[in-house]
């Protein structure tokens, strides 16, 4: 029974971590037709039908401080973090969005030090900061100085992994409230749709439903909004209960790799030798840090 139940948490693992690795190749895909926002809005759109649709009861009790903290989670985890990745894969490669992202754990364990009471940072931590941004660094080197792109979308990355920390911290205050976890995110996607509103008469929007008669662009619509944003969020949360947090967050490293290597397969992009040098280092910067300071946990990975 416990073989049974190893084996089907390393499963919704290999299963997340494939979704997630490859969201950034369907964001880039859908970029031909729709514009970053309108991605946003479709994909959380369908994955709030779609988590209502499988615990459709209403989250009941809460007070004003804790809707404001939702509303806080919804605006940094939905409306600002997923604007900001798009925007930035208009500018720049898939991979390279895919592995500037994965610093976000940085970042968490700083706010999650200030404001979250954790153990202290140990050195282990600021070496793997210091080479893991290194490796950022040449990354964006690479896209603007050899592949000539414009550097402002490595940048954006950078900050979007910076809003997904302050969305972490965010969500383990929440989780401290005791309610049931599809509920609270569903509450944080309905902020986050809300206040996703007044950015709609900002940037370029249109319903323009006659984008969706493309069978690549119905599928990627669908694969971000189920499975990215509902599905994933079940089974990672199911790959930690079976297999604890710890071992689980293992396979978060597997998904810059997977971005990588999808971006070369599906989208032919190019990878140089200084960008695999700056995806290396970022890994490995990645590991030095987790290696013994055990401040990141299970929220603070992307959904």
């Amino acid at each position: 029974m416990r073989v049974n139940k190893e084996i089907a948490g390393h499963l919704s693992a290999v299963i997340t971590i494939l979704i997630w690795g490859t969201t950034f190749i369907s964001t880039k895909i859908l970029l031909i037709s729709f514009t970053p926002i309108e991605i946003l809005f479709y994909r959380f759109g369908i994955g709030l039908i779609a988590l209502t649709v499988v615990f459709p009861h209403r989250l009941k009790g809460t007070s004003i401080k804790q809707e404001m903290m939702f509303a806080g989670a919804g605006l940094c985890g939905v409306t600002l973090y997923f604007l900001l990745e798009n925007i930035a894969l208009t500018y720049t490669l898939a991979s390279n969005v895919g592995v500037i992202i994965s610093v976000a754990p940085f970042f968490t364990a700083l706010l999650s030090h200030w404001f979250l009471d954790n153990e202290k940072l140990r050195a282990n931590f600021f070496i793997g900061f210091v080479v893991a941004m290194s490796g950022i660094v040449l990354i964006s080197f690479n896209g603007s100085m050899v592949l000539k792109l414009n550097p402002t979308g490595d940048w954006l990355a950078v900050l979007a992994a910076i809003v997904w920390a302050i969305y972490s911290v965010l969500t383990k205050k929440i989780s401290r409230f005791g309610y049931n976890t599809i509920q609270t995110t569903r509450r944080t996607f309905f902020y986050g749709i809300l206040l996703m509103v007044p950015v709609l008469f900002v940037f370029p929007f249109e319903w323009g439903f006659e984008r969706f008669v493309q069978p690549e662009n119905v599928f990627n619509i669908l694969f971000l909004g189920l499975g990215a944003s509902a599905l994933c969020f079940v089974t990672w949360n199911t790959a930690v209960k079976l297999l604890g947090a710890v071992k689980t967050s293992i396979y978060i490293y597997m998904v810059p790799a997977i971005t990588v290597i999808t971006s070369i397969l599906v989208l032919n992009e190019t990878i140089t030798w200084i960008a695999a040098c700056g995806t290396m280092l970022t890994l490995v910067g990645l590991f030095i840090s987790e290696r013994k300071t055990k401040i990141i946990k299970k929220e603070e990975i992307r959904l």
